[in-house]
């Protein structure tokens, strides 16, 4: 087996890798090793010190030059979301479901597949669907009614 074979084997192996990884730098390691197995194959390179360089260089230009674009490539990206909104923010308007009754203002919900402690003014009983008014921390506050101002945005 030819050294360049080997190069584009490992090259391959690299991106494979990312499927289970999603660090986003095999991929990159992986076109830097490619991209020296082929050189190897073309003669335009033979020594190993120039392999490795080529390599490095590579793998190098490509993880700073393009990892912001990859990454976002792999990793999907939301469009309804406000990144300008912090976490807790984004959650206001959001509709929960009670999965524990309310008594004395206190219950419990789902949101977003995981339960919080709420609080809220209004009678809510276990699978009724409420909507986040404010985020405290690890309490949300609920209502029976969606907020106006979500409301308005949705418009």
């Amino acid at each position: 087996m030819s050294v360049a074979l080997i190069w584009i084997i490992i090259g391959i192996a690299l991106i494979l890798s990312e499927l289970l990884l999603t660090s986003v730098i095999a991929v990159f390691l992986g076109i830097g090793a490619i991209t020296t197995g082929l050189l190897l194959h073309w003669d335009l390179i033979e020594q190993s010190a120039t392999q490795f360089a080529v390599f490095g260089a590579v793998s190098l230009a490509l993880l700073v030059l393009a990892r912001g674009h990859f990454k976002r490539w792999f990793m999907g990206y939301t469009a309804d979301e406000d990144e300008a909104k912090p976490n807790f923010q984004r959650d206001i308007g959001a509709r929960v479901k009670v999965i524990r009754d309310f008594k004395h203002g206190a219950g419990r919900v789902l949101l977003n597949g995981v339960q919080w402690d709420a609080f809220s003014d209004d009678e809510l009983k276990a699978g009724d669907t409420a909507w986040v008014v404010a985020n405290e921390g690890i309490q949300l506050t609920v209502a029976k009614q969606k907020p106006i101002k979500v409301e308005q945005q949705e418009r």
